[in-house]
């Protein structure tokens, strides 16, 4: 038998899962964004005779991850910059 405070737990659990999912599709839809748009930042820099990479904006982006995420933000940011780039 399931008591009130399990349903309640279940209810709350799922609402929570909920706004998890919602959250995940958001984040996807970002990413996709922000690679469309990294790829086009880079197509226009190198049709211009840039370089393919500018390492210091690479960092700079690692480094505002990190001071935002920690650790985890550097490795987020690496992430973020090689779907928009592709890997070196």
């Amino acid at each position: 038998m399931t008591t009130d405070t399990e349903h309640s737990t279940d209810i709350n659990l799922s609402t929570m899962r909920n706004q998890i999912n919602s959250i995940d599709d958001q984040l996807i839809e970002l990413w996709q964004e922000r690679s469309r748009i990294s790829k086009e930042v880079g197509k226009r820099r190198m049709a211009s005779g840039g370089t393919r990479l500018v390492l210091a904006r690479e960092r700079e982006i690692c480094d505002r991850f990190r001071e935002a995420l920690g650790e985890d933000g550097t490795q987020l940011a690496l992430l973020l910059l090689r779907a928009g780039r592709g890997p070196l």
